[in-house]
């Protein structure tokens, strides 16, 4: 379960060591900007703020400068500040040599003269935006949410601690001292890896599983900073473990929606040259849902075919039994859409703020009450028996030429996607799993589904190769 966490560095001298994830061998992934602080758009930012970048992939610290990582403000020259990087969390920091204008917009900027360790450079530039706010930042981060929550009892044993703070944390102030879970009765500390998901969230994940039914207290001390340099509020998060270790989640019974690639209540429409291996269907509306497809109705008239699809075509107001068949399958798509939903107990909350982008998945439930944003190349290792489920608040997104990458032997077919609010491929992207969409299906040009498209309302497809998994 949880985020898979390799590739460590040691010698912070607690127990714990700081990770970032290890590139995983199987992927090549494009070297990227995963997140950053403060966050595009954000306003009332604190004069004193330095700003801060989060990589997926090590970084060579010789290419990282004031001339590649720079902050300007509307009207100013550019901000003049140390440029350092973290090579335990992966991150490059600015710091301002002084304060920054009071309500002025400023924008950063990470060139592609940025370069990984392999001597890849980043792609396009990165840019982003925010404005100060009139005066200094004076106040304390605090800890939003946890995983387990302060009191959490019958924890499961292989558990990793998850933390998200009100606001984003100094990479350069993280450490297993600063960051430190020990078990109550001996006072001893548990070893493990720490991760800098991005600014505002992170995880340790102990090296071996906990104690049956014991007690145990995660220390975040005064050490742990904003990025004004305002030290967090000595806190402490206590816990008790049960008996249990988890291990992946049933798997969702599709019914007889899984009989088909794409199914949709409202339309399935294509542009361009579209290539389906699969059974398609739209129910409860006509075949005049289907658009796009130039497709020919077999002579008995219960399906529809198409040079754009290695399978058959369906909709509610074919000849019987199809309208049937149909009515039984949407249902069934319902119901996965709920199981999926309704599945208790999650290993991890709002893990990375929604941002999963660079990161590495174990089986599991994942649970979000927001969108999740796959920014980078997001990888689920496991083997061909384990299962995902992630259930998703809001909107589901994957940024131009990113992927769902599957390694260890997983399965698209054992991972699903529930999805409240829309979603959306964008060009080139590769996605992996099954789609269980509460609303829209968009898929932009090129990208690639290894999986099946399940919608309550319409699936837009432009270009695409859409391929259908086992049953």
């Amino acid at each position: 379960m949880f985020v898979s966490l390799t590739a460590c560095f040691d010698g912070n001298g607690s127990g714990s060591s700081l990770n970032t994830g290890d590139d995983n061998p199987d992927v090549i992934a494009s070297l990227a900007v995963t997140s950053y602080a403060p966050t595009d758009g954000a306003t009332a930012v604190g004069t004193n703020s330095k700003v801060v970048a989060v990589f997926n992939k090590a970084m060579k610290p010789e290419t990282l400068t004031q001339n590649s990582f720079t902050l300007q403000g509307a009207g100013e020259t550019a901000i003049v500040g140390a440029v350092g990087y973290n090579a335990d969390t992966r991150t490059t920091t600015l710091a301002p040599n002084g304060a920054l204008t009071p309500n002025t917009v400023y924008t950063a900027t990470i060139t592609t003269v940025a370069e990984d360790e392999s001597g890849a450079n980043l792609l396009n530039n990165v840019e982003w935006s925010f404005t100060t706010a009139a005066t200094t930042d004076t106040a304390a981060p605090t800890v939003n949410t946890s995983s387990p929550a302060d009191l959490a009892t019958d924890v499961l044993r292989n558990t990793k601690v998850n933390v998200t703070f009100s606001e984003a944390i100094d990479p350069a102030t993280l450490s297993g001292t600063s960051f430190k879970l020990s078990k109550n009765s001996d006072s001893s500390v548990v070893s493990g890896n720490l991760r800098y998901v991005n600014p505002t969230t992170v995880v340790f994940s102990p090296a071996s599983v906990l104690d049956d039914s014991a007690a145990y207290t995660l220390t975040l001390t005064t050490t742990l900073t904003d990025l004004a340099g305002n030290s967090l509020v000595l806190s402490s998060i206590g816990f008790t473990t049960g008996s249990e270790v988890s291990s992946s989640p049933a798997t969702v019974d599709l019914g007889t929606a899984g009989n088909y690639v794409i199914l949709a209540k409202t339309g399935i429409s294509t542009t361009g040259t579209t290539k389906i291996t699969g059974d398609i269907a739209v129910s409860p509306e006509a075949r005049t849902a289907i658009t796009g497809f130039s497709e020919t109705l077999a002579p008995d008239g219960t399906f529809a075919t198409s040079s754009l699809v290695t399978g058959k075509l369906f909709a509610a107001d074919m000849t019987s039994p199809t309208p049937t068949q149909l009515t039984t399958a949407v249902s069934n798509m319902e119901t996965a859409y709920s199981d999926a939903a309704g599945r208790l107990d999650p290993d991890f909350t709002e893990l990375g703020a929604g941002e999963i982008g660079g990161l590495t998945l174990d089986p599991g439930l994942y649970k979000w009450g927001t969108g999740v944003l796959v920014t980078s190349d997001v990888t689920l290792n496991g083997s061909a028996s384990d299962v995902w489920i992630f259930q998703i608040g809001q909107d589901l997104k994957l940024e131009d030429g990113k992927a769902v990458v599957l390694t260890g032997g997983a399965l698209p077919e054992n991972v699903f996607w529930q999805v409240a609010g829309e979603v959306t491929l964008q060009a080139g992207t590769t996605f992996n799993g099954i789609m269980l969409g509460q609303t829209a299906i968009v898929v932009k040009s090129g990208a690639v589904i290894n999986g099946r498209a399940l919608a309550q309302t319409a699936v837009t497809l432009i270009s695409n190769d859409v391929n259908e998994p086992a049953q």
